[in-house]
């Protein structure tokens, strides 16, 4: 089983998956058309479905990069930038871009969406230190209930302010909107990526506890703190240009966790490549299922996501038993 998780066996899927990925869509352009594409083909494929798959890819690994980050520094399998309330706080900052500054650009839209991001994480953990659970579930579901609060207060400004409409393209993730000169802006995750590889073993470190990271001579707060503003910064990003994810940064590192173990630099090439996987294969069921119409992404995520939730609860619960 272990050999379905080897880098090499994600990457050969990923590849196939993305090659499928490029000749899917409601404009029929064939795998064997590749070397004789007319004009308007040729104009498919480059504003359409490479800025597409390219989101897909960037999107899906870099946000269940995030999860394992925030699993790690808060020393808990069941929190994400779902659970956290992040992705919330990340579409409030959105909304109020949307009200003050409604001409700008999407880079206004970011700065809102990365401020809002990091203070509303940083409120999450700081209330987590603060109340102490002694019962793991207790920290998701305080993440839930923030956000839920954030997403209601969301609500009550759109309706005041008649931008429901515009900020409810940011509910579900939509691929569908993303062409060139849209997605570009998912390249600023790429150097946060070779950040979180460079921390890789002070975020392992960190994971086991404050106590345990001052014997190491690890300075806990700012270890913390780094991995949280890259989750936070991540979640925006994607937020900002493909909507919410949800799931995503829940599931993949768990299920990569019971093969890889928890240490974060080993589990990091299968963690991103899973959750490209996984979103793509999600993207690709959505445009087949009701061909020539498709499934927005965050709906078959949600579908997915559930489904493989509820079998890993089950067999936590199955293993415990034992």
């Amino acid at each position: 089983m272990k050999f379905f998780f080897s880098s090499t066996f994600l990457f050969i899927i990923l590849l196939l998956l993305t090659i499928l990925s490029l000749f899917i869509g409601v404009s029929k352009v064939s795998i064997t058309d590749i070397f004789h594409l007319t004009k308007a083909q040729t104009n498919i494929i480059v504003s359409s479905r490479i800025p597409r798959t390219v989101s897909i890819l960037i999107s899906g690994s870099t946000l269940a990069l995030a999860g394992l980050i925030m699993q790690q520094m808060m020393q808990n399998k069941f929190v994400s930038p779902t659970t956290a309330g992040t992705m919330e706080w990340a579409k409030l900052g959105i909304l109020i871009s949307m009200i003050f500054f409604p001409q700008e650009n999407i880079l206004i839209k970011l700065i809102f969406a990365v401020g809002l991001s990091i203070c509303g994480t940083y409120v999450f953990v700081k209330l987590v230190q603060y109340i102490r659970f002694t019962d793991v579930i207790f920290i998701p579901l305080l993440g839930i209930m923030l956000g839920g609060i954030v997403s209601s207060l969301s609500t009550f400004v759109a309706l005041q302010t008649n931008t429901v409409q515009s900020i409810g393209n940011w509910l579900n993730g939509n691929f569908a909107i993303i062409t060139s000169g849209r997605y570009e802006i998912l390249y600023l995750s790429i150097p946060l990526l070779f950040l979180t590889y460079i921390f890789a073993n002070h975020f392992t470190i960190a994971g086991m506890g404050k106590d345990f990271s001052s014997n190491l001579g690890v300075n806990y707060e700012k270890i913390v703190n780094i991995g949280l503003f890259i989750a936070a910064v991540i979640t925006a990003i994607v937020v900002v240009t493909v909507g919410t994810l949800p799931f995503l940064g829940l599931i993949v590192p768990n299920i990569v966790s019971i093969f890889k173990g928890d240490n974060l630099k080993n589990a990091l090439p299968q963690t991103a490549l899973l959750g490209a996987i996984f979103v793509m294969f999600s993207d690709i069921i959505g445009r087949v299922v009701v061909y020539p119409y498709e499934i927005n992404i965050g709906l078959t995520i949600g579908v997915f996501g559930t489904i493989i939730f509820i079998i890993l609860l089950m067999k936590g619960r199955h293993n415990y038993a034992n």
